[in-house]
């Protein structure tokens, strides 16, 4: 039986040698990656995260092997399992865990996974609404757990997302929201994003330009915890900023790997640098961020922050996210 995929062939090489391409196939069901896999899946949707821009753009760093489906969300039916905890039918979501890296991704019509990280989709959520959420939702989900286990509360103080019209950002906003805490967005399209990010729940919206510059090693206090999908200046100056025993949680770096800061806010305020983990995270930090979203994720505001693209659209959209053009999330019906 076949099905259609989009394979990335990425070839390294000096100018001319090095080669990229991206193209929609029609494939039989042997082209199935064979090894560890342990549940093959009917996918119904994928999504599109900024670690997939950068796959499908060529940009190095990111595509292991090659060719390869990439996608590194995958939401569908289970098809057939050979392990205990799924049967076929069921509804599932994996994040992560290697797919579009070293393993084929979700931008499929099939897929074929390790059972270890593969989660059951909550009730509370659709298929689609699943994909919606994705790695950025998981992730920013993931980041508020590493704020509680901090001890950073509503009662402490405002919390700082950056990144804030982004895919992470967006489900950050929303959850830490409804959870009771002041949040302040930190955007760079706040001339046309303001009122989406005031509808998800931020109190006060700040420009990114704000942060963008080197600046002293401790600042004023003002964060009691922060989300950050930025790095680099943004992410030092968040650091000098943070109160007392402050937690801020880092999991990206659109605006560099690099963190030009001193040891001053961690030795001096006590804050925590928490580290987010989205692709290999164990299987029960994943089931516990599934059942928080269940919960203080409201479904209505998904429809806010999601488009719905074909499967054939992706690689022209991977353009639109490096660029920042997009808000919120993604979701490619692999089956348009």
């Amino acid at each position: 039986m076949s099905f259609r995929a989009l394979y990335i062939d990425q070839r390294s090489g000096r100018d001319a040698d090095a080669t990229h391409t991206v193209e929609l196939r029609t494939v039989d069901d042997d082209a199935l990656e064979p090894a560890e896999v342990e549940v093959e899946v009917e996918v119904e949707y994928s999504a599109l995260n900024y670690k997939d821009g950068l796959a499908l753009a060529g940009r190095p760093g990111v595509v292991r092997r090659t060719p390869i489906i990439p996608g590194i969300d995958l939401v569908g039916r289970v098809r057939a399992s050979a392990d205990p905890r799924f049967a076929p039918g069921d509804r599932v979501v994996l994040n992560g865990d290697g797919l579009g890296e070293t393993r084929d991704g979700g931008l499929a019509e099939r897929g074929a996974v390790r059972a270890e990280p593969l989660v059951a989709v909550p009730d509370a959520f659709t298929l689609h609404q699943a994909a919606a959420i994705g790695t950025a939702g998981f992730t920013a989900m993931l980041a508020v757990l590493a704020l509680e286990r901090g001890g950073v509360t509503p009662s402490s103080g405002d919390v700082l997302v950056t990144g804030a019209a982004g895919g992470v950002g967006s489900v950050a906003i929303a959850v830490l929201a409804r959870l009771g805490y002041s949040v302040t967005a930190s955007t760079g399209r706040g001339d046309t994003e303001a009122d989406y990010l005031r509808a998800l729940g931020a109190a006060a919206i700040l420009n990114r330009a704000d942060f963008a510059e080197p600046g002293r090693p401790l600042q004023k206090a003002r964060w009691a915890g922060a989300v950050d999908v930025v790095g680099g200046v943004t992410l030092a100056n968040v650091l000098a900023q943070t109160s007392q025993r402050g937690v801020v949680a880092c999991c990206g770096l659109t605006g560099g790997s690099e963190l030009p800061t001193t040891v001053m806010p961690f030795i001096l305020r006590g804050v925590t640098l928490a580290g987010i983990d989205s692709v290999a995270a164990p299987r029960a930090s994943r089931v516990e961020a599934w059942d928080r979203l269940a919960r203080d994720l409201d479904p209505r505001l998904l429809e806010a922050m999601t488009s719905t693209i074909g499967l054939a659209d992706a690689p022209a959209a991977a353009e639109r996210i490096l660029a920042g053009q997009i808000r919120g999330r993604t979701v490619v019906d692999v089956h348009r």
